[in-house]
């Protein structure tokens, strides 16, 4: 290979070259692996390579097949429903049976919503249900986490378990989560702390102290396994800015069928029976019927913002739809189909789940660059361009997480990070008016913060063309 050296004063270097170049010998990977594809946008001639046939961990960048698999299955306009339902008679005011809550998928349902359930349940006549409320999570199987889910993740919100019935706090739609917020008091008492949505389906332990302003905030947040305990163990400094973090809950259908207890609550509607979780009868009439947004719109927060709650739930609806089981297991083969007809090779990848959070799933570069010169082609395509993040716009909605970099570029692309592992993968325009597609992917990194950094680089020699 031919290196900067060999060129004389004025003489031009490939793209080819300058690549190469600082692959080899700038990127101080240190033993890292760097696969490489880039194609022309129009034609699809992969344009440079390296290491672009080697099968490495795709981390978030996996999200790039479901998100196509997703739209080509169930369409821009899909919605989830959730019902309220029963079968019994009103009379007098009184519902004579029990009251269902049938979660269909839906994971943009926030505590209004369950005040919204609640109004109609009043709107209907009922004052009374003489019976259980019953919430339904039975349209997809009852396991909750993906098989190779790192236990220390379980309690964040990127390690949420996935349910048919679920709510979120806010709208970037993290369902399965609370946000707890902790707020310093006086130097030595405990801090504040406070819970969103109000529930008592979690409990806090807060062990926590404020510690003078000049201290150091040193928290850690944790949720004991099996349960809704949380607990808040270090220091936060007097007169600092409140700490939140986004934590998981065990069993999102209890959290939701809380919210919707809270809301009958607030109605004045009693009940005789109980709080329960089981499946409403085939002949139950409906109540009321919520739908959510369409899936182009859901692909905006789950895309910019990385969601996996979303992407797992999406491949368990896959499963639904197709092969009326909601799983992994049945949800990964509609992904797998997809993205055959999309022209990859699935003989030679691995899929163990939709978000990418696992080590075990393997994708080529090579494979991705081919899915994203494909995808080009099908209606749904402008909504899938729009939900990738957007270098340097600052909005969250739009930049997502790609609003802190490359702010002189113009470049869509899906970003990835899990442990030891950084990917970069999308759409970007030249200054001199091409227009490339790249896939860059990172494993084996000594710390993944850096991969970024190198990214970049490599996306800077890309755009300079």
């Amino acid at each position: 290979m031919r290196v900067y050296s060999d060129r004389g004063e004025g003489e031009h270097f490939t793209m080819e070259e300058k690549l190469n170049h600082l692959i080899e010998h700038e990127l101080e990977l240190k033993g890292a692996i760097a696969g490489v594809s880039i194609r022309d946008a129009t034609t699809g001639e992969k344009v440079y390579g390296h290491m672009g046939d080697i099968r490495l961990r795709p981390a978030s960048n996996m999200k790039l097949l479901t998100a196509a698999a997703a739209l080509a299955v169930l369409g821009e306009d899909y919605t989830f429903t959730t019902d309220v339902l029963t079968e019994s008679s009103i009379i007098n005011n009184q519902l004579n049976g029990d009251l269902f809550l049938k979660g269909k998928g839906d994971p943009t349902l926030l505590p209004e919503d369950f005040d919204r359930f609640a109004k109609k349940v009043k709107a209907n006549g009922i004052d009374v249900i003489d019976g259980d409320i019953v919430a339904d999570d039975t349209w997809y199987d009852d396991v909750r986490l993906s098989p190779d889910l790192v236990w220390s993740d379980e309690h964040w919100y990127y390690g949420a378990q996935i349910s048919a019935l679920t709510a979120s706090p806010d709208e970037d739609f993290d369902a399965g989560t609370v946000i707890v917020e902790v707020a310093p008091g006086d130097a030595g008492d405990l801090p504040a702390v406070a819970v969103t949505p109000d529930t008592t389906y979690v409990q806090v332990e807060n062990n926590a102290k404020t510690v003078a302003s000049s201290g150091d905030e040193d928290l850690t947040l944790n949720r004991v396994h099996g349960k809704n305990t949380i607990t808040i163990n270090g220091t936060i400094p007097a007169g600092s800015a409140s700490v939140k973090e986004w934590m998981a809950v065990w069993e999102p259908t209890g959290y939701a069928l809380d919210l919707f207890r809270k809301a009958l609550e607030r109605q004045g509607v009693l009940w005789t029976g109980e709080l329960k979780t089981g499946q409403a009868p085939e002949k139950a009439d409906g109540i009321y019927t919520n739908e959510s947004i369409t899936l182009s719109e859901l692909l905006v927060p789950f895309m910019k913002l990385s969601n996996n709650t979303h992407v797992e739930i999406l491949v368990k609806e896959m499963g639904k739809v197709v092969h009326n089981e909601g799983s992994w297991e049945k949800g990964l083969e509609v992904v797998e189909t997809e993205m055959e007809k999309l022209g990859l090779n699935m003989d030679t990848s691995v899929i163990r789940d939709g978000s990418g959070i696992s080590h075990m799933n393997l994708l080529a570069p090579d494979e991705i660059s081919i899915l994203l010169h494909n995808v080009q082609g099908v209606e749904w395509f402008q909504a899938y361009l729009n939900a990738l993040p957007a270098a340097g716009k600052p909005d969250r909605m739009e930049g997502g997480t790609l609003r802190g970099r490359m702010n002189d570029r113009d470049v869509q692309a899906k970003t990835g990070t899990i442990e030891g592992v950084s990917t970069l993968s999308g759409y970007l325009k030249t200054e001199g008016g091409g227009e490339f597609i790249f896939s860059i992917m990172l494993n084996n990194l000594l710390d993944e913060e850096n991969g970024p950094a190198v990214e970049d680089k490599i996306v800077a020699v890309i755009a300079n063309q």
